[in-house]
């Protein structure tokens, strides 16, 4: 069936590639691999999108921002933010929308927002912050039992520096990796005040935060990946890592597939000792490499980094940001 969405596009409907895109989407979710087939038909759905856009109803509106913000990185950076100014201009005009839509064009808008956030070069616009403040506005009232559903009002509030109009609940989980991780960096400095599994601003937990110095470190599992590729960052990711940069905090991202390496994460505790002014042990240093090298860390800028060029050079950053406005 792929080949077939390049061979048809010229004559699928509205309601087709809304459903299209949102079943890219689940497939994803659901392991699909990201064959040529499958990157060919997703990009030449979103195009479609741009030319069709007035003719899209709420509920494919709501599927198509869900499903863009779900695919993250996978969608080329230019194509979703011409994408989401098409949809939110759409959307913006027409004020009657169900709860259901509304909290998933929410989730949407902020997930691909979040994409142009991280991205110092994407240029930005009012439009989907104005569409996030009037969903919320439209949402905070309203009753919300659904976990997931206050999950999405939390961080709304949070995005546009409200107050949590809900208490929501999240389970805490610690993974092996996680743990590993943690036990050997206190075991190198054990002075360090490490926090596990910590909600901040009524966010999801974090694995690991330094309160002392801002510091925010993910061990990030393949689910945090579009196809678990472990460079492909998704939505939710991406939402997660730019909701705590609003916060100010420094966000450091460790895929676990780089744990194996003992060597490594020796590396990265000694940039992570300099970089809070404890001084290291001595392990050596690393080269500064881009995405692409085996020795790569994943960044919260979007770029693949060694360890000690995300922990000196990770977005020029101060040690303690101040919040961003």
């Amino acid at each position: 069936l792929l080949p077939q969405v390049n061979a048809q596009r010229a004559n699928f409907k509205p309601q087709e590639i809304a459903n299209l895109l949102w079943a890219s989407a689940k497939l994803v979710d659901h392991g699909q691999p990201l064959t040529p087939e499958f990157k060919g038909a997703v990009a030449v759905l979103l195009p479609q999108v741009n030319t069709q856009k007035d003719q899209f109803i709420p509920q494919a509106i709501a599927n198509l921002l869900w499903a863009m913000g779900r695919l993250g990185e996978f969608v080329e950076l230019n194509l979703v933010k011409s994408t989401l100014d098409s949809l939110v201009h759409v959307i913006s005009e027409r004020p009657r929308i169900s709860q259901q839509h509304a909290l998933m064009s929410l989730w949407g808008v902020m997930a691909c927002s979040a994409r142009l956030f991280l991205d110092s070069n994407a240029k930005k616009n009012g439009l989907p912050e104005k569409l996030i403040d009037d969903l919320f506005a439209h949402l905070e009232n309203k009753s919300l039992e659904n976990a997931e559903d206050q999950r999405i009002i939390a961080m709304a509030a949070s995005w546009l520096g409200r107050a949590c109009p809900v208490a929501p609940h999240y389970p805490t989980t610690i993974s092996n990796s996680q743990s590993t991780f943690r036990d050997r960096l206190h075991s190198r400095i054990p002075s360090l005040k490490i926090e596990e599994e910590k909600s901040l601003n009524a966010l999801s937990p974090v694995d690991l935060l330094l309160p002392d110095h801002n510091i925010v470190i993910e061990v990030q599992g393949p689910f945090h990946y579009v196809g678990g590729d472990f460079q492909t960052r998704n939505g939710s990711t991406l939402l997660k890592i730019a909701l705590l940069q609003k916060l100010g905090f420094e966000v450091i991202e460790i895929p676990v597939n780089k744990l194996a390496d003992t060597d490594s994460v020796e590396r990265v505790i000694d940039q992570l000792q300099t970089k809070i002014n404890i001084p290291p042990e001595g392990h050596g240093s690393v080269s500064l490499k881009r995405r692409g090298t085996d020795e790569g860390w994943q960044s919260s800028d979007d770029y693949q980094l060694t360890a000690e060029e995300h922990l000196e050079e990770q977005t020029g950053a101060p040690k303690k940001k101040k919040k961003r406005t």
